[in-house]
């Protein structure tokens, strides 16, 4: 038997849908991150970005569990003597899609990969996406 290695210009990639809203945010990120790595196929390569195109909306809709909305804290350093820092609902009024995309990069590889990765996802506050063109396919989540 000879094992399967995947080459990088014979992958096809697919353009995914995935409607962000009552999903809790962590499940979310974790099946989107497995899409983006390519671990949903059996031609997985590590090496190698076999992963899918995902476009996320209704990011403005998805859920924190207890009372994650007023304690959770993001924090982040500009270069100047303290952090800032915002909590969950501050940030999900000011800018909701970095919440999913936040949660997803840290569940990628931290290498030149990994951000190639992180590049094939695109999320949007409310329902409208430019990427008509791609023909998206709806798909549903595990979650």
């Amino acid at each position: 038997m000879k094992t399967f290695m995947a080459k990088p210009g014979e992958v096809e990639q697919r353009w995914l849908l995935v409607d962000a809203a009552n999903y809790r945010v962590g499940r979310l990120a974790s099946e989107i991150a497995m899409i983006l790595m390519g671990k949903h196929r059996p031609t997985y390569t590590p090496h190698v970005d076999t992963g899918d195109h995902v476009v996320v909306i209704n990011a403005e809709k998805v859920e924190f569990s207890g009372k994650k909305w007023e304690q959770k804290v993001y924090r982040w350093y500009t270069g100047y003597m303290g952090l800032r820092s915002e909590t969950a609902e501050h940030r999900r009024e000011r800018r909701p899609e970095l919440i999913i995309e936040e949660a997803v990069r840290r569940m990628l590889p931290k290498n030149r990969l990994g951000r190639v990765m992180l590049d094939k996802l695109k999320v949007y506050a409310g329902p409208e996406h430019p990427h008509q063109a791609q023909q998206p396919e709806p798909v549903q989540l595990g979650v």
